[in-house]
Protein backbone atom coordinates (compact mmCIF):
# COMPACT_ATOMS: atom_id res chain seq x y z
CA UNK A 1 0.00 0.00 0.00
CA UNK A 2 1.34 3.44 -0.50
CA UNK A 3 1.90 5.97 1.44
CA UNK A 4 -1.06 8.70 0.20
CA UNK A 5 -3.35 5.02 0.21
CA UNK A 6 -1.80 4.67 3.69
CA UNK A 7 -3.25 8.08 4.74
CA UNK A 8 -6.27 8.06 2.99
CA UNK A 9 -7.24 4.99 4.96
CA UNK A 10 -7.09 7.59 8.49
CA UNK A 11 -9.86 9.05 6.68
CA UNK A 12 -12.01 7.02 6.08
CA UNK A 13 -12.39 6.26 9.11
CA UNK A 14 -14.12 9.14 10.06
CA UNK A 15 -18.47 8.24 9.74
CA UNK A 16 -21.45 9.55 11.50
CA UNK A 17 -21.23 7.18 14.27
CA UNK A 18 -17.76 7.51 14.63
CA UNK A 19 -16.77 11.39 14.05
CA UNK A 20 -13.79 11.59 16.08
CA UNK A 21 -10.70 9.49 16.51
CA UNK A 22 -7.86 9.05 19.24
CA UNK A 23 -4.87 8.64 17.70
CA UNK A 24 -4.15 4.87 19.55
CA UNK A 25 -7.60 4.59 18.16
CA UNK A 26 -6.09 4.88 14.75
CA UNK A 27 -2.76 2.57 15.36
CA UNK A 28 -4.83 0.25 16.19
CA UNK A 29 -7.39 0.13 13.88
CA UNK A 30 -4.99 0.61 10.33
CA UNK A 31 -2.07 -1.42 12.43
CA UNK A 32 0.31 1.95 11.68
CA UNK A 33 3.58 2.38 14.33
CA UNK A 34 3.09 5.90 16.45
CA UNK A 35 6.02 7.05 14.52
CA UNK A 36 3.87 6.08 11.17
CA UNK A 37 0.60 7.88 12.66
CA UNK A 38 1.70 10.56 14.44
CA UNK A 39 3.52 11.85 11.27
CA UNK A 40 0.26 11.59 9.06
CA UNK A 41 -1.34 13.12 11.49
CA UNK A 42 0.40 15.77 11.97
CA UNK A 43 0.55 16.19 7.72
CA UNK A 44 -3.27 15.60 7.65
CA UNK A 45 -4.10 18.67 10.63
CA UNK A 46 -1.62 21.10 8.74
CA UNK A 47 -3.29 20.22 5.65
CA UNK A 48 -6.42 20.95 7.41
CA UNK A 49 -8.17 17.61 6.75
CA UNK A 50 -8.57 16.95 10.43
CA UNK A 51 -8.59 18.96 13.62
CA UNK A 52 -7.40 18.56 16.96
CA UNK A 53 -10.75 17.92 18.90
CA UNK A 54 -9.36 16.94 22.16
CA UNK A 55 -6.19 15.99 24.00
CA UNK A 56 -4.85 13.33 20.96
CA UNK A 57 -8.38 13.03 19.19
CA UNK A 58 -9.03 14.39 15.91
CA UNK A 59 -12.08 15.27 14.42
CA UNK A 60 -12.69 16.33 9.84
CA UNK A 61 -11.10 19.86 9.27
CA UNK A 62 -12.20 22.68 7.43
CA UNK A 63 -10.76 21.83 4.39
CA UNK A 64 -13.40 18.69 3.94
CA UNK A 65 -15.96 21.52 4.43
CA UNK A 66 -13.78 23.60 1.59
CA UNK A 67 -13.89 20.43 -0.71
CA UNK A 68 -17.42 20.38 -0.59
CA UNK A 69 -18.13 24.06 -1.28
CA UNK A 70 -15.87 23.36 -4.59
CA UNK A 71 -17.71 20.19 -5.41
CA UNK A 72 -21.00 22.06 -5.42
CA UNK A 73 -20.16 24.54 -7.85
CA UNK A 74 -18.11 22.35 -10.26
CA UNK A 75 -19.07 19.44 -10.25
CA UNK A 76 -20.24 18.57 -14.36
CA UNK A 77 -23.11 15.60 -13.13
CA UNK A 78 -24.57 18.36 -10.78
CA UNK A 79 -24.26 21.16 -13.09
CA UNK A 80 -25.90 19.43 -15.92
CA UNK A 81 -28.89 17.91 -13.80
CA UNK A 82 -29.41 20.73 -11.71
CA UNK A 83 -31.56 22.32 -14.32
CA UNK A 84 -34.05 19.33 -15.48
CA UNK A 85 -34.19 18.36 -11.53
CA UNK A 86 -35.49 22.05 -10.90
CA UNK A 87 -38.54 21.72 -14.06
CA UNK A 88 -38.89 17.99 -13.03
CA UNK A 89 -40.04 18.71 -9.39
CA UNK A 90 -42.24 21.82 -10.35
CA UNK A 91 -43.91 19.47 -13.32
CA UNK A 92 -44.53 16.48 -10.88
CA UNK A 93 -44.70 18.08 -7.55
CA UNK A 94 -42.48 15.05 -6.10
CA UNK A 95 -38.80 16.09 -4.76
CA UNK A 96 -35.75 15.26 -7.24
CA UNK A 97 -32.86 13.58 -5.64
CA UNK A 98 -29.56 13.10 -7.46
CA UNK A 99 -27.45 10.08 -6.42
CA UNK A 100 -23.95 8.89 -6.85
CA UNK A 101 -21.62 5.84 -5.99
CA UNK A 102 -18.56 5.74 -5.41
CA UNK A 103 -16.60 2.01 -4.16
CA UNK A 104 -19.15 0.51 -2.59
CA UNK A 105 -20.95 3.69 -0.78
CA UNK A 106 -23.93 5.45 -2.58
CA UNK A 107 -24.78 9.20 -1.47
CA UNK A 108 -27.11 11.74 -3.04
CA UNK A 109 -25.47 14.53 -4.13
CA UNK A 110 -28.47 17.03 -4.81
CA UNK A 111 -31.94 17.32 -3.69
CA UNK A 112 -35.01 19.60 -4.96
CA UNK A 113 -37.57 19.98 -2.82
CA UNK A 114 -41.46 20.12 -3.89
CA UNK A 115 -43.22 18.09 -1.47
CA UNK A 116 -42.89 20.63 2.00
CA UNK A 117 -44.31 17.42 3.72
CA UNK A 118 -42.07 14.76 2.98
CA UNK A 119 -39.07 14.31 5.13
CA UNK A 120 -36.52 12.26 4.42
CA UNK A 121 -33.68 10.50 6.68
CA UNK A 122 -30.69 10.60 4.47
CA UNK A 123 -29.78 13.97 2.57
CA UNK A 124 -26.16 15.30 1.19
CA UNK A 125 -23.70 13.14 1.92
CA UNK A 126 -24.77 10.68 4.08
CA UNK A 127 -24.43 7.07 2.61
CA UNK A 128 -27.60 5.15 1.72
CA UNK A 129 -28.18 1.44 2.00
CA UNK A 130 -26.52 -0.09 -0.88
CA UNK A 131 -28.79 -2.69 -1.99
CA UNK A 132 -32.01 -0.85 -1.29
CA UNK A 133 -34.07 1.69 -2.97
CA UNK A 134 -34.78 2.69 -6.01
CA UNK A 135 -31.60 4.84 -7.29
CA UNK A 136 -28.84 2.55 -5.88
CA UNK A 137 -30.65 -0.20 -8.29
CA UNK A 138 -30.51 1.83 -11.03
CA UNK A 139 -26.76 2.49 -10.45
CA UNK A 140 -26.40 -1.63 -9.50
CA UNK A 141 -28.11 -2.46 -12.83
CA UNK A 142 -25.67 -0.30 -15.14
CA UNK A 143 -22.37 -1.37 -13.70
CA UNK A 144 -19.97 -2.89 -15.65
CA UNK A 145 -19.71 -6.73 -14.95
CA UNK A 146 -16.47 -7.28 -13.18
CA UNK A 147 -17.35 -4.03 -10.90
CA UNK A 148 -21.32 -5.95 -10.40
CA UNK A 149 -19.23 -8.92 -9.57
CA UNK A 150 -16.59 -7.79 -7.43
CA UNK A 151 -19.74 -5.81 -5.46
CA UNK A 152 -21.71 -9.21 -5.37
CA UNK A 153 -18.70 -10.99 -3.64
CA UNK A 154 -18.25 -8.38 -0.90
CA UNK A 155 -22.01 -8.15 -0.30
CA UNK A 156 -23.28 -11.80 -0.93
CA UNK A 157 -24.86 -12.57 2.67
CA UNK A 158 -27.12 -9.36 1.99
CA UNK A 159 -27.75 -9.94 -1.05
CA UNK A 160 -29.39 -13.46 -0.64
CA UNK A 161 -31.38 -12.01 2.58
CA UNK A 162 -32.55 -9.26 0.52
CA UNK A 163 -33.86 -12.34 -2.04
CA UNK A 164 -31.68 -10.59 -4.47
CA UNK A 165 -29.76 -13.67 -5.58
CA UNK A 166 -28.41 -16.66 -4.40
CA UNK A 167 -25.13 -17.01 -6.53
CA UNK A 168 -23.71 -14.39 -8.42
CA UNK A 169 -26.08 -15.83 -11.71
CA UNK A 170 -29.08 -15.01 -10.34
CA UNK A 171 -27.64 -11.52 -8.69
CA UNK A 172 -26.83 -10.64 -12.76
CA UNK A 173 -30.16 -12.06 -13.81
CA UNK A 174 -31.86 -9.61 -11.38
CA UNK A 175 -29.34 -6.64 -13.06
CA UNK A 176 -30.32 -7.53 -16.14
CA UNK A 177 -34.04 -7.17 -15.43
CA UNK A 178 -33.50 -3.90 -13.96
CA UNK A 179 -31.42 -2.48 -16.59
CA UNK A 180 -34.13 -3.79 -18.84
CA UNK A 181 -36.69 -2.34 -17.41
CA UNK A 182 -35.06 1.28 -17.60
CA UNK A 183 -36.44 2.58 -14.44
CA UNK A 184 -37.59 0.98 -10.81
CA UNK A 185 -39.86 1.82 -8.41
CA UNK A 186 -39.42 1.63 -4.27
CA UNK A 187 -42.08 1.54 -2.32
CA UNK A 188 -40.79 2.05 1.11
CA UNK A 189 -37.82 0.36 1.00
CA UNK A 190 -35.36 2.72 2.44
CA UNK A 191 -38.16 4.75 4.57
CA UNK A 192 -41.11 3.79 5.28
CA UNK A 193 -42.95 7.10 4.81
CA UNK A 194 -41.12 7.42 1.06
CA UNK A 195 -41.95 6.34 -2.47
CA UNK A 196 -39.72 6.43 -5.51
CA UNK A 197 -38.85 5.95 -8.71
CA UNK A 198 -35.59 6.36 -10.89
CA UNK A 199 -33.85 6.18 -13.62
CA UNK A 200 -30.15 5.94 -14.54
CA UNK A 201 -27.85 8.33 -16.05
CA UNK A 202 -25.36 7.66 -18.48
CA UNK A 203 -21.95 9.36 -19.36
CA UNK A 204 -20.53 10.42 -22.94
CA UNK A 205 -18.69 6.94 -22.77
CA UNK A 206 -22.21 5.10 -21.93
CA UNK A 207 -21.05 4.59 -18.06
CA UNK A 208 -23.70 5.39 -15.29
CA UNK A 209 -22.19 8.57 -13.29
CA UNK A 210 -25.99 9.41 -11.31
CA UNK A 211 -29.57 8.30 -10.60
CA UNK A 212 -32.29 10.62 -11.05
CA UNK A 213 -35.36 9.65 -8.61
CA UNK A 214 -38.81 11.35 -8.17
CA UNK A 215 -39.52 10.91 -4.48
CA UNK A 216 -43.05 11.22 -2.64
CA UNK A 217 -45.21 9.68 0.45
CA UNK A 218 -46.61 6.72 -0.14
CA UNK A 219 -49.92 8.09 -0.05
CA UNK A 220 -49.50 9.72 -3.71
CA UNK A 221 -47.51 6.92 -5.62
CA UNK A 222 -50.32 5.04 -7.54
CA UNK A 223 -50.33 3.40 -10.99
CA UNK A 224 -51.58 7.13 -12.16
CA UNK A 225 -48.43 8.89 -11.04
CA UNK A 226 -46.18 6.15 -12.22
CA UNK A 227 -47.61 6.20 -15.68
CA UNK A 228 -47.63 10.52 -15.73
CA UNK A 229 -43.96 10.50 -14.31
CA UNK A 230 -41.99 7.57 -16.17
CA UNK A 231 -41.61 9.31 -19.22
CA UNK A 232 -40.82 12.80 -17.63
CA UNK A 233 -37.98 11.17 -15.41
CA UNK A 234 -36.67 9.44 -18.60
CA UNK A 235 -37.00 12.82 -20.56
CA UNK A 236 -34.90 14.51 -17.96
CA UNK A 237 -32.28 11.82 -17.40
CA UNK A 238 -31.58 12.24 -21.68
CA UNK A 239 -31.67 16.09 -21.00
CA UNK A 240 -28.61 15.87 -18.28
CA UNK A 241 -26.99 13.36 -20.55
CA UNK A 242 -27.31 15.82 -23.42
CA UNK A 243 -25.68 18.47 -21.49
CA UNK A 244 -23.15 16.03 -20.26
CA UNK A 245 -21.99 15.42 -24.18
CA UNK A 246 -22.03 19.46 -24.56
CA UNK A 247 -19.61 19.66 -21.46
CA UNK A 248 -17.43 16.97 -22.44
CA UNK A 249 -17.20 18.43 -26.14
CA UNK A 250 -16.66 22.05 -25.01
CA UNK A 251 -13.10 23.64 -25.46
CA UNK A 252 -10.84 24.34 -22.16
CA UNK A 253 -11.46 28.52 -21.40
Amino acid sequence: MSSLSRILAILDLFSETRPTWHSDEIMAALSYTRPTAYRYLKDLTAAGYLQRAAAGRYALGARIIELDYLVRNSDPVLIAAMPAMDQLARETGLDAVLTAMFRDRVIDIHRVRSDPGLHLAYGRGRPRPLLRGAAPKMILAHLPRAQAMRLYKGHAAEIADLGLGDAWPQFRDQLSAWRKEGVYVSLGEVEAAACAIAAPILNPLREVVAALALVGGPDRFDQDLLDRTRPKLLHACRQIEVALGQARRAPDS
